[in-house]
């Protein structure tokens, strides 16, 4: 068993006159490459324990699409030591709380319980990784629960396919074209066996990392952590495909019809870097600036002084791959689509052509100082930060120093990393339409 000991400290004080606590933490591998992080913070009687595993909707078949999204369901249908149905009751009658979620790059599990019962958590979560139950009245039954979430959050949930539509025309070759949610169809002609393969070559201990956070005592829990996980075999070797996309060097008009909307929409999306990218970070920043808060630019023009929107918004999506940038609007009254998108473009060109006020990057600086003692406030969001950073940005101390590289950024670096990828010529334009209208 190897071992890394990591108690890296970072004390700051911000504008605000907020202090971070540093986040000490340890981590080591088991012989069978399960990945282990612990945190001790004995403030409080609560623990976390949480596994995320390299896996999400980017790791499928493109003819098997959904599978990793199913997967966070099916891994609660029962083990052989869990009886079917018995999990949440398990977890609820013990005091504790447990929930599960998928991205394109990974899924994650947590249970948070009342510090004396960490071994039932990890009991659990070793249960899940040694000896799932994949039979068919799992996967039929879990198969209608997707169904049943598709149909609220996405067939009949308004706006709730653009992204899904920036996807598309963002990402030929890539997997990110598709949803984390998949492919009904493809869920409903897979085979027993196809579910149970996704199982074996994915949810494998060197596949995962184990965090536990919370009111632990170290020396107790690796010896429980050894006894539950230890026994796993480790998996085959995961063989992934890194599939590049070619730029993006015109346009990409498209359009799509939204049953459940009334009011348009307009999306213009561009293809960022991956998630450990500098640029990656910078673009948070120019997100932030156009659209977060009602004194954000974008705010202020389109919607106060202009009044040419009813909402407006712009997201950077960082991932393990590439990146997703969005900025669009809904309109007010007679404003068209293409007015709108008009009027977002010319603060974009501010940024590209001049650097923003001192006020505004400073405005900026708070922002992201605020929100990175935020995510460490709780034992349930360390857990996932310290899970996040040491599987998709390989670097488990971003915990402490993530802030540095936002405070290194310069108004230098925004305006040209607005230059570099937020181009016309780059970008899907999607105007996103009730289902019976047609043009702007």
């Amino acid at each position: 068993m190897k071992l890394k000991t990591y108690f890296t400290a970072l004390l700051f004080t911000t504008t605000s006159a907020l202090i971070a606590q540093e986040v000490a933490y340890e981590e080591y591998d088991l012989d069978n490459g399960l990945h282990v992080i612990l945190h001790q913070d004995n403030t409080a009687p609560v623990v976390t324990t949480s596994v995320m595993y390299h896996v999400g909707a980017k790791d499928e078949d493109p003819s098997k699409t959904g599978f990793a999204h199913f997967f966070e369901h099916l891994l609660f249908e029962g083990t052989k030591n869990i009886e079917r149905g018995e999990w949440f009751k398990l977890v609820s009658s013990n005091g504790g709380q447990n929930n599960a979620n998928t991205t394109q790059d990974r899924t994650y599990y947590y249970e948070v319980f009342p510090s004396n019962n960490l071994e039932l958590g990890l009991w659990l979560e070793s249960e899940r990784l040694m000896h799932p139950i994949i039979n068919q009245i799992g996967v039929d039954t879990q198969k209608e629960v997707v169904q049943e979430e598709r149909r609220m959050r996405y067939d009949n949930s308004p706006y709730s396919r653009w992204q899904e539509q920036i996807g598309i025309n963002l990402f030929e070759k890539h997997p990110y074209r598709w949803q984390t949610i998949g492919s009904l169809e493809h869920l409903a002609s897979a085979s027993l066996e196809d579910f149970q393969n996704f199982s074996k070559t994915y949810y494998i201990p060197n596949n995962a990392v184990l965090v536990v956070a919370g009111d632990i005592d170290i020396t107790a829990t690796k010896k429980m952590i050894q006894d539950y996980f230890g026994p796993i075999p480790k998996g085959a070797e995961i063989n992934r495909t890194h599939i590049k996309e070619d730029p993006i060097t015109q346009t990409i008009k498209a359009s799509y019809n939204d049953p459940n909307i009334q009011i348009p929409a307009i999306f213009a999306g561009y293809r960022t870097p991956k998630n450990t990218d500098r640029d990656a970070y910078i673009l948070d920043m120019i997100s932030t600036y156009l659209s977060d808060g009602k004194s954000s630019k974008l705010y202020r023009k389109l919607v106060d002084i202009e009044k040419m929107a009813i909402q407006v918004f712009a997201f950077n999506r960082t991932q393990e791959d590439y990146g997703t940038y969005v900025v669009g609007a809904l309109p007010l009254g007679e404003n068209s689509l293409e007015d709108l998108l008009v009027s977002i473009d010319e603060e974009i060109e501010k940024l590209q052509n001049s650097l923003i006020s001192e006020k505004d990057y400073q405005k900026i600086q708070n922002k992201f100082e605020n929100q990175f003692v935020n995510s460490n406030s709780s034992i349930s969001g360390i857990a996932n930060s310290l899970a996040r950073n040491y599987m998709l940005f390989d670097d488990t101390s971003l915990i402490n120093t993530e802030i540095e590289i936002y405070r290194s950024i310069t108004r230098e670096d925004i305006q040209a990393a607005a230059k570099k990828y937020l181009n016309k010529n780059q970008r899907v334009e999607l105007e996103y339409l009730p289902e019976d209208q047609t043009g702007k």
